[in-house]
């Protein structure tokens, strides 16, 4: 009986602060890479596990030529074997100097503009997990949310599987 009072309460505390982000903030942020490139218009999604836990998918320019590699990829902390996070990029396929054109600054920082391409669930991350992303690259606007995920144990920070939307637009998706 006890046991399952304690794994009740432990559910609950991981639910509680997910309910809380349902009203989830839009955060924006413009990518350093500022340019009049404008993209083919897509929306898809990623559905994400440890046994397939990563995702390519080409974004192409507004000729309807391959441009950008979007890649959806764990990271799994050192000394460990499980997924706590999943990292975005977004390469330029014609500018290979640059490893993430997501960023908003090419430096390091903590705040949540330059932290927008990693869905990390850590309720004191930067960026709440399912806030919705907005990044201003060149001339067009990449939109991730994460749609849903899952933890196993539910108690532990290792997640069994995520669902992330992804939206690539020429026009600003704050003005709909």
């Amino acid at each position: 009986m006890n046991r399952m009072v304690v794994s009740i309460f432990l559910l609950a505390l991981m639910v509680l602060p997910l309910h809380g982000q349902s009203d989830s903030p839009t955060i924006y942020a413009e990518s350093f890479r500022q340019g009049s490139l404008q993209i083919t218009e897509e929306s898809f999604e990623a559905k994400l596990t440890p046994q397939d836990a990563t995702y390519r998918e080409r974004i192409k320019d507004s000729r309807g030529e391959d441009r950008y590699e979007l890649t959806v990829s764990p990271y799994v902390p050192e000394g460990d074997n499980k997924v706590t996070t999943w990292i975005v990029k977004l390469r330029d396929l014609h500018h290979r100097i640059y490893n993430n054109i997501l960023v908003a600054d090419q430096e390091p920082s903590s705040e949540a503009k330059d932290n927008l391409w990693r869905l990390d669930p850590n309720r004191f991350g930067p960026v709440p997990i399912l806030a919705k992303r907005i990044v201003k690259v060149d001339s067009f606007y990449v939109v991730i949310q994460v749609k849903a995920l899952h933890f196993t144990p539910l108690d532990s920070p290792y997640l069994d599987s995520m669902t992330v939307q992804f939206a690539f637009t020429n026009s600003d998706p704050r003005a709909k």
